[in-house]
């Protein structure tokens, strides 16, 4: 048997330039896990229910200091060295501390593949480099991944295509067919799904709606049809506050099963 992969929840949205709330997605999400509205069978059969497929590590405390980016970061380094990872956010400014910790723990960067309306690249906004904006413009100018290819955008403007450009991103517009698996990268893969790259039809508890976006089911497709293997991920900026009926939270749930089953089968 292999290492379970495990599950840690980051609840911290203090880099959220909009609304904040989601930090208190992964409480949410957990209560569902064990609520007995579905089991822990992602759609491969594979259970989560067994220890030897998945763990969950609980949430890191993250105050809100100084030093929260450090916080993930080394934590990010510990778990990463125990095994393949899944971190649930909080706002999308976590993936640069988790993959900063990742190379910490002495992994080469994975290619990254990003699920999102935004591409995130900013070189920083509203003054801050650390928001959740940003955080690929801190992953590709320090090499912490080895590609990135982003799916669903609908709202690059003109600094945000510069950038696409700088980084040699491969952008994919929610307007195109998905990637298929000649498009995707070769290699140890790394998801990162902002929960509003979806249309706000299957998403709308988060901060950003953007109407236009990916269906679940897109989303799914593209976690299975991913040459990988994939190594990790995170899945971040639900915010319950906006949620109705706790429809993104289940959204949430299904993703995380079916991310973890795909990196088990990996």
């Amino acid at each position: 048997m292999g290492t379970p992969v495990r599950l840690l929840g980051l609840p911290t949205d203090k880099n959220s330039s909009y609304m904040r709330g989601a930090a208190e997605a992964p409480a949410v999400v957990r209560r569902l896990m064990s609520s007995g509205m579905s089991n822990l069978v992602s759609e491969s059969g594979c259970d989560l229910g067994d220890e030897w497929v998945f763990v969950d590590a609980g949430d890191l405390h993250l105050p809100e200091s100084s030093v929260d980016f450090e916080t993930i970061r080394d934590a990010a380094a510990v778990i990463c060295a125990e095994g393949s990872t899944v971190f649930l956010g909080g706002d999308h400014s976590v993936t640069w501390p988790v993959l900063t910790g990742r190379k910490q723990a002495g992994f080469d960067a994975p290619h990254l593949i990003q699920v999102d309306a935004h591409p995130d690249l900013y070189p920083e906004f509203d003054n801050n480099e650390y928001s959740h904006a940003s955080p690929m413009a801190r992953i590709m100018e320090r090499g912490l991944a080895a590609s990135l290819t982003q799916v669903g955008l609908r709202t690059v403007n003109a600094v945000q295509a510069a950038a696409i450009e700088k980084y040699a991103v491969n952008a994919y517009p929610a307007g195109r067919p998905l990637p298929g698996p000649s498009e995707l990268p070769h290699g140890a893969t790394w998801f990162s799904i902002d929960l509003d790259g979806l249309d706000p039809a299957f998403a709308p508890g988060v901060s950003h709606h953007e109407p236009g976006g990916l269906s679940v089911r897109d989303v799914i497709a593209l976690i299975w049809s991913a040459p990988g293997p994939v190594v990790g991920g995170d899945i971040v900026e639900l915010n319950p506050n906006r949620d109705i009926n706790d429809v993104t939270a289940a959204v949430t749930f299904k993703l995380v099963k079916e991310l973890v089953a795909r990196i088990a089968a990996d």
